[in-house]
């Protein structure tokens, strides 16, 4: 999709993305979950929508996309930290959108859902890592999320930030290749210009 589609279709819908993003902020308060050791969840949920924003283009193949998009990049924690169902978060796409795109929407989010574990490997093991790639746009989303959280992590020197940066850096092979199904269908791709942009922040 050109670039200057994309943002126009951003543009047309202001006003409803914006209420998507205070409803995703209120969301997160009323379970008072925050981030980064005091910051309100909507931070970083912020962070992942300004990503998707950024590269969106990249990815959306019709203008019907970039509601669902953007909404799987304010949602996309709903389901493991907010207490939402399935069933719960197509409610609350379908006040925004018609139903494919509630139900493309509602996918995303679904598919970003960690499975149960004890430990990080086992929450976001092999079966959860299918569930990404078998989900149109959810690599993208899936690699918004893992921008804003390494960009976090270079931002400041405490430990907690110090150690994730490390974590992250271990991973990023093994993430990048588990993210990316390598189809030929853009709604499914992993940016190259993206993946760029994390690798610079991780050397960094």
């Amino acid at each position: 999709m050109e670039r200057k589609d994309f943002e126009a279709v951003l543009k047309e819908h202001e006003q409803t993305i914006e209420d998507m993003r205070l409803s995703a902020h209120e969301l997160h308060q009323s379970v008072n979950q925050t981030y980064g050791g005091g910051l309100p969840y909507g931070y970083h949920l912020d962070m992942v929508a300004c990503n998707a924003a950024e590269h969106g283009h990249l990815v959306c193949a019709s203008q019907s996309d970039v509601m669902p998009l953007l909404f799987g990049a304010y949602y996309h924690d709903s389901i493991e930290d907010a207490r939402q169902t399935y069933n719960d978060v197509m409610s609350r796409a379908s006040q925004y959108m018609n139903d494919d795109q509630a139900r493309i929407a509602t996918e995303i989010v679904y598919a970003l859902t960690n499975d149960k574990g004890r430990t990080r490997a086992e929450r976001a093991g092999e079966k959860y890592y299918a569930g990404i790639r078998a989900t149109a746009f959810a690599p993208f989303v899936k690699l918004c999320d893992r921008m804003a959280n390494v960009a976090f992590s270079c931002s400041d020197a405490n430990p907690f930030n110090h150690r994730m940066k490390t974590v992250y850096g271990e991973e990023m092979d093994h993430f990048l290749e588990a993210i990316d199904p390598h189809s030929g269908d853009q709604r499914f791709s992993v940016p190259a210009s993206m993946v760029a942009l994390l690798k610079e922040c991780l050397a960094d």
